[in-house]
């Protein structure tokens, strides 16, 4: 019988890159399995630093803790079914209508400031800063 190492928590942040709470939290979603000393450390296998790389990696790519808790076991399985395809599939299309809004905003974003950079534009709110002084003061 093969005797998986143990680490501690603290050394289990360290070595995954992320904080004890996160791994407190990972452990609350069902992402992460802990074992308790008898002395109610938590103790984790040495796998569970590619889990946890894992687990970071997926919140980096905008899923959520329970879409991340629904796809681990067939990522561990290293087996896919047509429904943990479509899933994957229906989170980049998520995504992708992200990334859409974003842009679309961050282009609005690039017309205000190109039309606030010039006074002559007519934008209301860049006015020269004697005139703001004096409509401050008529206030």
């Amino acid at each position: 019988m093969v005797t998986e190492v143990m680490v501690r928590i603290g050394e289990l942040a360290e070595r995954s890159g992320v904080s004890v709470r996160s791994l407190r939290y990972y452990e609350e979603q069902g992402l992460l399995e802990a074992h308790r000393s008898g002395s109610g450390q938590r103790h984790y296998r040495e796998s569970a630093i590619d889990r946890v790389r894992l687990i970071r990696m997926l919140h980096a790519a905008g899923l959520s803790s329970r879409t991340i808790a629904e796809l681990l076991p067939y990522v561990e399985a290293r087996a896919t079914t047509p429904e943990s395809r479509a899933r994957l599939r229906a989170e980049r299309d998520r995504i992708d209508a992200e990334i859409t809004a974003l842009t679309l905003s961050r282009d609005r974003l690039d017309a205000l400031i190109l039309t606030s950079a010039h006074p002559a534009s007519g934008c209301t709110w860049i006015a020269e800063p004697s005139a703001k002084a004096g409509a401050g003061a008529a206030m």
